[in-house]
């Protein structure tokens, strides 16, 4: 199983502890880390299931390139992590 976490930045809006998912892709384990927390769901990815501008997803410390259908790859030990991107200067 992947291994989802959500940096504490979100965990300041949005109550999403780490979690375990199954699945091949970032999309799969996102839906079934939103299947337990909904609203989560929402907050990442707009209403037509692309990652918000405002989100950052990394597998295995590099960013994904699939924003709109979260095609990437996860591997069964994958380390997922959602944020939010940050800006400012």
């Amino acid at each position: 199983m992947a291994t989802v976490h959500f940096t504490s930045n979100l965990r300041r809006h949005v109550d999403c502890p780490t979690v375990d998912a199954t699945g091949a892709t970032v999309r799969q384990v996102l839906d079934e880390a939103f299947a337990q927390n909904p609203r989560l769901g929402t907050y990442v990815l707009d209403d037509q299931g692309h990652v918000r501008k405002h989100m950052r997803i990394l597998v295995d410390g590099k960013a994904i390139t699939d924003l709109e259908k979260q095609s990437d790859a996860v591997g069964v030990s994958s380390e997922v992590w959602v944020m939010q991107a940050l800006s400012g200067g």
